[in-house]
C-alpha cells in the first residue's frame, strides 16, 4: 500500500515506513513505560481514552464547524465531509466552548497517567493545538521544542485522533530514532520559533532519513488512541487524501514543579510572541 508522508509517497512495509508499535503491553508499568520511551522516543496507546467520551467530543467539534459553515449540509454531521470551497481549521486556544473536549484532555484518567509516569504531580497546559486538516493538507516534520522550549525540554505530547483516522485521512508518522539526532537538536533543536522566524523543517520526510538515518513509521488510528512523545522527536503527518475532515488535538504535559513556556499556559495564553 503507498502512503502519502508529507510531500513523498512511500510504501507501507517497505524501506522507507513502518508500522509503529503499539505500547499497551507495559501500560501499567510506569518503569517500563519510561523505558519504552527512552527506547523508542514515543508511546502508542490503544483505546487509552474513553471512545464515547472521544466521540462525544468530536460531536462538539463538527457542530461548531457546521455553524461556521465548514460543512457539506447535504451528509451526515458525524461523517464530516468538507463544504465546497472550505479549507483546514486551526482551531487552537483554551477551547472552552468545547467542554467535553476538554474533559477528554484535562480529565482525572490523563493526569493521573502522568503523575505515575512521571513520578510526580503533573500538569497540562491551558491551550490546546485542536486541527481539522482538509483535503490535500500536512504537517511538515519537525520537532516540537522549537515552539515551546522556553520551559522545561520534559514536556510530552499527546496526539489524540478525534475520530477513526485512516491511512488515507492523513494521521501522524514519526521518524524512529531521531530522539537520538544530536546534530539536529543542537542545530534545528537550539532554535524558537517566534525569536527565529522558523517552523518546519521539511515537508520531505526523506530529507531527513537520507541526512541522518532513521525510518519513518505511522499506523491507521481509532478514537480513543493516542500517541505520545517528547520535544525532540521528528513527526509529520501524512496527506488526507479524503473529502473529510481529519480532526485531531495536541495537549502538552509536564511536571507541575518544572518552569512552563510562559505562551502557552494561564487563563489566557498568549500563543507565538516574540
Amino acid at each position: 500500500m503507498m502512503v502519502k508522508v508529507g510531500s513523498r509517497e512511500l510504501e507501507m512495509g517497505g524501506p522507507h515506513l513502518t508500522e509503529l508499535r503499539s505500547s499497551n503491553d507495559i501500560l501499567h508499568d510506569a518503569a517500563a513505560l519510561r523505558e519504552r520511551m527512552k527506547e523508542d522516543g514515543f508511546l502508542l496507546i490503544r483505546g487509552f481514552h474513553d471512545r464515547e467520551k472521544v466521540l462525544r467530543a468530536r460531536t462538539g467539534i463538527l457542530e461548531k464547524m457546521d455553524r461556521m459553515g465548514k460543512l457539506d449540509r447535504d451528509t451526515l454531521l458525524e461523517e464530516g465531509v468538507m463544504a465546497d470551497g472550505s479549507k483546514s481549521i486551526f482551531m487552537g486556544g483554551t477551547n472552552e466552548d468545547l467542554p467535553d473536549l476538554l474533559d477528554v484532555l484535562n480529565g482525572e484518567h490523563v493526569i493521573s497517567f502522568f503523575d505515575r509516569f512521571l513520578g510526580e504531580a503533573s500538569l497540562t497546559y491551558h491551550y490546546k493545538w485542536l486541527r481539522a486538516v482538509g483535503t490535500g493538507d500536512f504537517t511538515g516534520a519537525h520537532y516540537d521544542i522549537v515552539y515551546m522550549g522556553r520551559g522545561t525540554p520534559n514536556v510530552y505530547t499527546v496526539w489524540s485522533p478525534l475520530g477513526d483516522i485512516s491511512y488515507e485521512m492523513g494521521g501522524l508518522a514519526v521518524c524512529l530514532g531521531s530522539h537520538r539526532f544530536e546534530e539536529l537538536k543542537q542545530s534545528y533543536g537550539k532554535k524558537d520559533s517566534d525569536r527565529d522566524g522558523i517552523g518546519h523543517y521539511t515537508d520531505d520526510p526523506l530529507v531527513i532519513t537520507e541526512k541522518f538515518g532513521g525510518t519513518w513509521a505511522t499506523t491507521a488510528f481509532e478514537a480513543g488512541d493516542i500517541l505520545i512523545f517528547g520535544m525532540y522527536l521528528f513527526h509529520c503527518s501524512l496527506e488526507n487524501t479524503t473529502n473529510q475532515y481529519r480532526i485531531s488535538v495536541d495537549a502538552r504535559y509536564q511536571s507541575a514543579s518544572e518552569k512552563v513556556d510562559e505562551r502557552w499556559s494561564g487563563k489566557k495564553p498568549r500563543g507565538h510572541f516574540k
